[in-house]
Parts: structure tokens; C-alpha cells; sequence
């Protein structure tokens, strides 16, 4: 059974599938501005990564979520075509997913999406 929790300023929502967490933050009042456009995610050696299992290339996109408490700068990944947008265009992130991480001694959170895309209409006022 899938439960909320607070993560910084977003809401997440946590899913098990078998032993695998996923978690996945609630993106619903959150703006997203590209602040650099996508590049070839790649390791310590300049290579391009690919997704283990479908070799699809990966690509990283630094955007500006910004909500009611401010504006954060992330690096989201997102695998297959490169994403077609331009900065300071407003996108979405489809089924942004936050995923810890600690590697030699640092440590962080680490984005990825299924997709990033242009914003095509924005939602009406009340």
C-alpha cells in the first residue's frame, strides 16, 4: 500500500514493486524552468551512459523547480531521444522519481523522469 511523506518542500509518493522503493514526487504545484539545456549524461571517463537493460542513451537536464517556498536547481535524467527544450522554457517531468545516493564519502539525491517536455498550456486561474 502505496503512503506520503514530506521531502523538503515536495510531497513524495513512496511504491513497492517486490523489494524495489521507487519514490516519485508530487510535481502538482510545482513549476519546472529549464536552466541549461539537455547534455549526454556521461561517467568519469566522457563516455555517453546507457540505461542497463535497454542501452537507450541517458541525458541530463538542469531545471529550476520552483513552488510556494522558493526555487531549487536540479539535474533530472531522462533516457531515449534527447529532450527537445530550450532554457527558459517551462516543462513538464512526468513521473519525476528521487533516488538517494552516497558514493566515497559524498552524498545526495539524484532525479530521473520518464519524460521532460515543453509546457504546452498553462492551467486556468480561479
Amino acid at each position: 500500500m502505496p503512503e506520503s511523506e514530506q521531502s523538503s518542500a515536495w510531497d513524495v509518493l513512496i511504491i513497492r514493486e517486490g523489494t524495489l522503493v521507487k519514490i516519485y514526487v508530487d510535481t502538482t504545484d510545482v513549476t519546472f524552468q529549464v536552466a541549461q539545456k539537455s547534455k549526454p549524461k556521461v561517467d568519469e571517463k566522457g563516455n555517453q551512459r546507457s540505461e542497463r537493460g535497454t542501452g537507450r542513451p541517458m541525458w541530463s537536464t538542469q531545471v529550476i523547480a520552483i513552488d510556494e517556498t522558493g526555487g531549487e536547481v536540479i539535474n533530472v535524467t531522462t533516457v531515449g531521444e534527447t529532450p527537445s527544450v530550450e532554457v527558459g522554457q517551462l516543462v513538464v517531468l512526468d513521473r519525476l522519481e528521487a533516488k538517494a545516493w552516497a558514493t566515497n564519502g559524498r552524498n545526495g539525491t539524484a532525479f530521473r523522469a520518464a519524460s521532460l517536455k515543453p509546457l504546452t498550456s498553462t492551467p486556468a486561474t480561479k
